[in-house]
C-alpha cells in the first residue's frame, strides 16, 4: 500500500469525507485572510489543536517535507478543522528551524511540543522601518550575564494573540555589516515586556499583528543559533515560507473559473480571461509537484520555491481580475446573493500576497541573481 493510500485509510476511519458542494449553496467564502476576532481565533485554533494531537498521536506526525505535502492532499478530501496560518508557521517553518539550530536541550524542549501543536510559533520578522530588507531589523538585544534585554517593534505578526512563542530577529551588533550583526530569540508571548495589539486590515478583519518588545528579558537558553549568525538561521525558516507559498490561491483560482461556468453567458473577453485563468493553475500544480520531485529526491529547494511563490500571487491577481469582470456592481454592495459579494475578501485581501512572505520584487531579486547570474544590485 502506498503512503497515500495508508494516509487515505487511516483519515477514513477518524474523519469524514466532504461531501459534494452544490454551486449556490453552503459557505461561499473566498477570504485570503480570516476576519476571526480574538475569541473565534482562539476557538479555532484550540479546535485545530484537538486534531492535529490525535494526529499526531497515530504516527502521522514529524513527516518529511515530501510526506508531509503528500499528506496535506489526502487530508484536503476529508472534513476536518481549517488549519489557520499559525499551524504551518509551527510545523514547517519554525520546527525545522529548530531542528537545524537548536542545541540537544532545546530540540527537547521544543521539537515535540510544536509538532503536536500543544506549543504553536509566530514570526517575529517584520519591522516597519525595515520594509522588504529583514536584515535592516531595528530591533536591539543586548546582553546581560546569561540573558539578553530585547527592545524592539515587529509588524504584521500572524497568530500573534495564540502563539505559545515568537521567533525573533535582532539586531545584536550595530557596529558590523547588516547581516553580520544579527542573532535569533524564541521569546515567550506572555512574557512581561510583550504587547500584542491588532492591526485591523481593509477587509475590516484584524489577522495581523503588531508587536511590542519593551525591556523583554530573553535567556541565552533561548537563544536559537550562534551569536551574530541569526541571518543564516533565518533564511532557513524564509526558505521553507517561500516552499510553502506554491500553492497559495489555487482553490480561489478553482472556484472563479467555476463561477464562469455557472454565468448565463461570457463575452469573448471573459472566455479568454477563465482559460488563462485555468492554464494558470495547470502550470502552478505542475510547479508545485517539480518541487516535490526534488523534495523526494533528498533535495532542498531552490529557485522552485521563488518561482512557485511569484506564480503563485499572480494567480490571485489574474483571480481578482477575472472576478472583477464577472461580477462587477454585483461587488459594490452586499445584497445576499450567493458567491457575488463574498468575492470582496478575495480582491482586499489577495494583494497582502504580493508582500507577505517574501515581497515580489524579492523574489526576482533571487532568481535574478541566484539563477540567472546578474550583477548584483548596488548596496547602499
Amino acid at each position: 500500500m502506498s503512503f497515500r493510500e495508508e494516509a487515505r485509510a487511516w483519515l477514513s476511519t477518524v474523519a469524514d469525507r466532504k461531501p459534494e458542494a452544490a454551486w449556490g449553496s453552503g459557505d461561499d467564502s473566498v477570504a485570503v485572510f480570516e476576519n476571526w476576532t480574538e475569541e473565534e481565533e482562539r476557538e479555532h485554533t484550540a479546535r485545530r489543536q484537538d486534531w492535529e494531537r490525535i494526529r499526531f498521536d497515530a504516527g502521522w506526525g514529524a513527516l518529511s517535507p515530501f510526506h508531509e505535502h503528500l499528506y496535506r492532499t489526502e487530508e484536503a478530501a476529508f472534513d476536518v478543522p481549517r488549519r489557520p496560518e499559525i499551524f504551518p508557521v509551527t510545523q514547517q517553518l519554525v520546527a525545522p528551524a529548530i531542528e537545524l539550530w537548536g542545541t540537544e536541550e532545546q530540540k527537547d524542549r521544543w521539537l515535540r511540543p510544536m509538532r503536536r501543536t500543544d506549543e504553536l510559533a509566530c514570526q517575529l520578522f517584520s519591522e516597519t522601518e525595515a520594509g522588504s530588507d529583514l536584515a535592516a531589523v531595528r530591533t536591539r538585544a543586548v546582553r546581560d550575564g546569561d540573558r539578553w534585554i530585547l527592545n524592539g517593534h515587529k509588524v504584521w505578526t500572524s497568530g500573534a494573540t495564540v502563539a505559545t512563542w515568537g521567533v525573533a530577529v535582532c539586531r545584536t551588533d550595530p557596529d558590523v555589516p547588516k547581516h553580520a550583526g544579527i542573532t535569533v530569540f524564541l521569546v515567550r508571548m506572555d512574557a512581561p515586556g510583550v504587547t500584542v495589539r491588532p492591526i485591523r486590515q481593509m477587509t475590516g478583519g484584524a489577522s495581523f499583528n503588531e508587536v511590542y518588545l519593551d525591556d523583554l528579558v530573553v535567556p541565552d537558553t533561548d537563544r536559537l543559533g550562534p551569536v551574530g549568525q541569526g541571518w543564516r538561521v533565518t533564511l532557513s525558516v524564509l526558505a521553507a515560507e517561500r516552499l510553502d507559498s506554491g500553492s497559495l490561491g489555487l482553490d480561489n483560482a478553482d472556484r472563479a473559473i467555476e463561477l464562469a461556468r455557472h454565468q448565463p453567458s461570457l463575452t469573448g473577453v471573459e472566455r479568454q480571461q477563465t482559460a488563462e485563468l485555468f492554464v494558470r493553475t495547470l502550470v502552478q500544480r505542475l510547479i508545485g509537484l517539480r518541487v516535490t520531485a526534488t523534495l523526494a529526491a533528498g533535495r532542498a529547494p531552490g529557485a522552485e520555491a521563488s518561482v512557485g511563490k511569484l506564480y503563485a500571487t499572480e494567480t490571485m491577481r489574474r483571480t481578482s481580475d477575472l472576478v472583477l469582470r464577472l461580477l462587477g456592481p454585483k461587488l459594490v454592495a452586499d445584497t445576499g446573493e450567493w458567491g457575488t459579494f463574498a468575492w470582496t475578501e478575495h480582491l482586499l485581501g489577495a494583494p497582502g500576497y504580493s508582500i507577505a512572505g517574501g515581497s515580489d520584487e524579492i523574489q526576482r531579486t533571487i532568481l535574478a541573481e541566484r539563477v540567472l547570474g546578474l550583477p548584483k544590485e548596488p548596496s547602499r
